[in-house]
C-alpha cells in the first residue's frame, strides 16, 4: 500500500506498519506557541466543577484570613508584657495562646479539606481529558496514525496528562491562597506602619524581574523536554515491537546508540529545565532575608526611639515572611507550571486536529447492501503532487470476485481504502449499490466489509472474543462454525484452554499464520455482503492456504470479493483480475483472457512461474 510519506528520521528505527514512527524532534530554543491561551483553556475545562472549586475557594480564603491573623496575634502577646514594670497581663496572654491555638487547628482541617476537594477535582479533570482524547482518537483520520509516532501520542495520553493534573491538584488553592494572604497582609501592615509596610513591598519587583527572567529561560527547555519524552516513548515502543527484528539483524549495539542520542536530549532539556526552574528557590531565599533584615533593622530602631511597640515590630517581621511565602509558593511550583503548559499544549494539539470529514446531512443508510460496486473516474494522493491512481474507473456486479494485482506500491490497497472510506478520493465518485459512498452513514458502510488485513490485530482478551470482534452478538456455536470455516479450529482446540485462551496484540504466543486464520474467522462470522481480503493468506502454508480457499468458495459465490494477493494460485480462479500499475488500471479480464492478451499479467506470471519471458514481451514491462 503506498502511504503517506512522513518525515524520516535521521535515525535508522523499526516501525509498525504505517506507524511513521520515528522519533519526535525538538529544537531547544523552541517556545508554546500560546502559553496564555492553553492556561485559559486548562480553566475553561476546570471550571466545569464550579460549584466544588467555590466551595474550595471559600474555605482557601477562610484559610488565607486565619494565615493573616495568626501574626497579629503574635505581636500581640508580645505586648502583654510590660518589661519597664516587670509585669504580665496573664488575663490577656492566656486568651492570645488559646486563640492562637485554636486558629492553627481550625487552619489545619480547612486546609486539609480544601486540598482533598481540589484533589478531587483535578483528578477528574485528568479523567475527562484522557477520555476526551481517546474518543478524539477515534474520530480522527488514519491518516493522522499513519504519519506520527505512535509513542508520542500514548506520552501525550499518559504524561502530559498527569503533569496537567499535577499542577491543578497543587497550583490553583495556592494561587488563590497567595493572593488573599498577599493582600491581607498588606491591608493589616498599611494600618499598623507605612514605612515599614514600604520596606517589605519592596520584594514585589525584585521578585517579579526574578520571576520574568526564569520564566523565559526555561519555558522553552520544558516544552523540549516533554516533547523528547514523547520522542523517547516512541523509540522505546517501536523497538519493542520490532525486538525479533533487531535480534536477526544483530542491530543491538544501533539500537542503543539511537536510544542514547535521544535520551541525550532528554536529558540536556530536562537538565536545563530544571536547573533555571531551580534558580529561583535560592534567589527567592535571598530576596525574603534581605528583606526581613531591612525590616529588623528598621523596626528596631523604630522600637528603641520608642516609636513602635516591640509587639509590632514582631508582627511585621512574621508579615515580611508572610508577605513573600506565596511568592515562595509560586516559584517552588514552577517547573510544575512550566512542564504543564507545555503538555497542555500537546494535548490540546490533538485535540485540535482535524477529524474524519462528518457524515453529510442527507447521508442514508444502506438496508440489504447486496454489494455492487463502482468507481469512476476516481483520483488519489497521499501526498499533493504524487498521485497514487488517476482516474480510475470500473464496476463489479453483486457477488462477483475481483482480483487486485500489480507492483508492490501500485495502489492496489488504496482501492480497498478509498471503498472503505478509510481515506476520501481526491475527485471521482465511489458507489455502492449505485448510491455514492459519500452519501452513506459510516457506520452503515463499514456494516458493509468484511476485511481481513495483511497485518493482523488481536486484542487483548481470549480468542473467542477475538474471532467475535467483528460480530458482538455471535453465539459460541457461531464462533465455532466460523473458526471451522476458517480452518482455525484445529490448533485452536489444541491449545490449552481452547478457545478461552488469552491472546493479545503485543504477545507472540501464536503464530503469524495462526493470527492470520483468527482474523479470516472473524470476517467469515461478521458475514458482511463485501468481502475483503488483502493478503489475507501469505502468512500460511501452501496446504492450508488451499483448505481456506477452499472453504472460502461458498462464502465468495455470495458475496463480492476483492481479493489483493501475488500468489497465483490465490487470484487465478478470481471472475475477474484488474492490474494495476502507473496509477492506472492497466489489463482486466479473467486468468485466460489475460494470459491471451500475453502483456503485463502474463509477464508477472511468467516471472512467478520462473520461465523465461518472451523477447517480444519483454518490451511491455
Amino acid at each position: 500500500m503506498a502511504q503517506a510519506q512522513s518525515p524520516q528520521p535521521q535515525m535508522p528505527t523499526f516501525q509498525r506498519a504505517g506507524g511513521g514512527g520515528g522519533p519526535a524532534r525538538f529544537a531547544p530554543g523552541a517556545k508554546p506557541k500560546n502559553a496564555k491561551g492553553t492556561l485559559r483553556r486548562i480553566l475553561g475545562i476546570y471550571m466545569r466543577w464550579g460549584k466544588t472549586i467555590m466551595g474550595a475557594m471559600a474555605l482557601t480564603a477562610l484559610s488565607s484570613a486565619i494565615a493573616v491573623a495568626v501574626p497579629y496575634l503574635v505581636g500581640q502577646t508580645f505586648n502583654a508584657f510590660d518589661i519597664q514594670h516587670h509585669l504580665v497581663d496573664t488575663s490577656i496572654l492566656g486568651w492570645l495562646l488559646i486563640a492562637l491555638g485554636a486558629l492553627h487547628i481550625t487552619n489545619w482541617g480547612i486546609s486539609t479539606l480544601s486540598g482533598v476537594m481540589m484533589l478531587r477535582v483535578s483528578q477528574r479533570l485528568v479523567f475527562v481529558l484522557r477520555k476526551e482524547f481517546f474518543k478524539k482518537m477515534q474520530r480522527l483520520p488514519l491518516s493522522f496514525f499513519d504519519t506520527r509516532p505512535h509513542g508520542d501520542t500514548m506520552s501525550r495520553l499518559t504524561n502530559d496528562v498527569d503533569n496537567i493534573s499535577s499542577t491543578i491538584a497543587q497550583a490553583t488553592t495556592q494561587l488563590v491562597s497567595s493572593l488573599l494572604t498577599i493582600i491581607g497582609s498588606l491591608t493589616v501592615m498599611v494600618t499598623l506602619n507605612l514605612p515599614l509596610t514600604a520596606i517589605v513591598l519592596l520584594c514585589v519587583p525584585l521578585v517579579a524581574g526574578l520571576t520574568r527572567l526564569i520564566a523565559r529561560r526555561s519555558r522553552a527547555y520544558f516544552l523540549a523536554q516533554q516533547r523528547a519524552l514523547g520522542g523517547l516513548n516512541g523509540i522505546i515502543e517501536e523497538n519493542i515491537l520490532g525486538l525479533k527484528m533487531v535480534k536477526a539483524f544483530g542491530r543491538q549495539q544501533e539500537v542503543v546508540s539511537n536510544f542514547s542520542v535521544l535520551n541525550e536530549q532528554l536529558y540536556q532539556s530536562s537538565y536545563r529545565a530544571q536547573t533555571w526552574s531551580g534558580y529561583m528557590m535560592p534567589l527567592m531565599n535571598v530576596i525574603n532575608n534581605f528583606i526581613f533584615t531591612l525590616v529588623a533593622i528598621c523596626g528596631g530602631a523604630l522600637s528603641a526611639r520608642g516609636d513602635l511597640a516591640v509587639g509590632t515590630v514582631i508582627s511585621f517581621l512574621s508579615y515580611s515572611k508572610q508577605f513573600a511565602h506565596p511568592l515562595n509558593s509560586v516559584a517552588s511550583m514552577f517547573n510544575t507550571i512550566q512542564a504543564a503548559l507545555a503538555g497542555a499544549e500537546r494535548v490540546f494539539e490533538i485535540l485540535d486536529q482535524q477529524e474524519e470529514s462528518p457524515d453529510a446531512p442527507q447521508a442514508i443508510a444502506l438496508e440489504h447492501p447486496r454489494g455492487e460496486v463502482t468507481f469512476e473516474d476516481v483520483c488519489f494522493c497521499y501526498t499533493p503532487g504524487k498521485p497514487v491512481l488517476s482516474h480510475i474507473s470500473f464496476h463489479v456486479n453483486a457477488g462477483e470476485t475481483i482480483a487486485l494485482v500489480g507492483e508492490t506500491g501500485a495502489g492496489k490497497t488504496t482501492v480497498v481504502n478509498l471503498l472503505t472510506r478509510f481515506y476520501d478520493a481526491d475527485s471521482g465518485s465511489i458507489q455502492i449499490d449505485g448510491v455514492d459512498i459519500g452519501h452513506i452513514r459510516r457506520d452503515s458502510l463499514r456494516n458493509c466489509f468484511s476485511v481481513v488485513l495483511q497485518d493482523t490485530c488481536l486484542f487483548t482478551g481470549t480468542i473467542m472474543d477475538n474471532i467475535r470482534y467483528s460480530r458482538p452478538d455471535a453465539s459460541d456455536s457461531q464462533v465455532v462454525q466460523a473458526a471451522k470455516l476458517a480452518h482455525a479450529h484445529d490448533f485452536i482446540s489444541r491449545l490449552p484452554q481452547g478457545y478461552q485462551t488469552p491472546v493479545s496484540g503485543s504477545t507472540d504466543t501464536l503464530s503469524q499464520g495462526q493470527r492470520q486464520l483468527l482474523a479470516i474467522a472473524r470476517a467469515v462470522l461478521c458475514d458482511c455482503p463485501i468481502l475483503i481480503l488483502d493478503e489475507a493468506t501469505s502468512s500460511v502454508d501452501t496446504k492450508t492456504e488451499k483448505d481456506i480457499q477452499r472453504a472460502l468458495l461458498n462464502l465468495m459465490k455470495s458475496h463480492t470479493s476483492f481479493l489483493i494477493a501475488h500468489r497465483l494460485s490465490t487470484i487465478r480462479d478470481a471472475d475477474r483480475i484488474l492490474v494495476i500499475g502507473e496509477g492506472q488500471i492497466l489489463e482486466q479480464g479473467n486468468h485466460a483472457q489475460l494470459m491471451a492478451l500475453r502483456g503485463r499479467y502474463f509477464a508477472m506470471v511468467q516471472s512467478q512461474m520462473g520461465l523465461e519471458i518472451a523477447p517480444d514481451i519483454q518490451g511491455t514491462l
